[in-house]
């Protein structure tokens, strides 16, 4: 038995709207969005009365994809304060690989998104930053050098 691959990552997001325009401008593209609700989405998630709007965006000609959602019922809850450190224990960062990293940060920054640290070069190989965008979700951005 293999594994195949990774399907997605989950984000629990309190609006939509601005996080599906962070990753977009990443270079993300929505791939779907509606509601999920019913028996089969309590028994999957362990959550009974459960009303959410979730969110699919994709890599363009990729298999990575990360799932958004926004809980109606029950409401969504934080369980880590807003800006937490990247040391922070959980799931802390995505990582994207970008033709052009200045571009794509100046872009973000458009959507309210500010560098973590700074844009820094790695030897020859690559320059890399983390980028927080809505809703405290940080990103990592990696350009291949050479």
């Amino acid at each position: 038995m293999a594994l195949k691959r990774m399907d997605n990552v989950l984000i629990v997001v309190e609006e939509l709207d601005p996080v599906i325009a962070f990753f977009v401008e990443i270079g993300m593209e929505l791939e779907g969005r509606g509601p999920a609700e019913g028996r089969w989405v309590e028994r999957v998630i362990g959550i009974d009365g459960v009303r959410q709007e979730v969110a699919m965006l994709r890599i363009p000609g990729g298999a990575g994809r990360i799932e958004l959602a926004r809980f109606d019922a029950p409401a969504a809850i934080r369980s880590e304060p807003p800006g937490a450190p990247v040391n922070t224990v959980g799931l802390r960062r995505v990582m994207f690989a970008v033709d052009d990293i200045d571009d794509v940060v100046a872009r973000l920054r458009t959507h309210g998104a500010e560098l973590v640290g700074e844009i820094v070069q790695y030897e020859n190989v690559y320059r890399l930053c983390y980028v927080r965008g809505p809703e405290g979700i940080v990103v990592g951005l990696a350009e291949e050098l050479g």
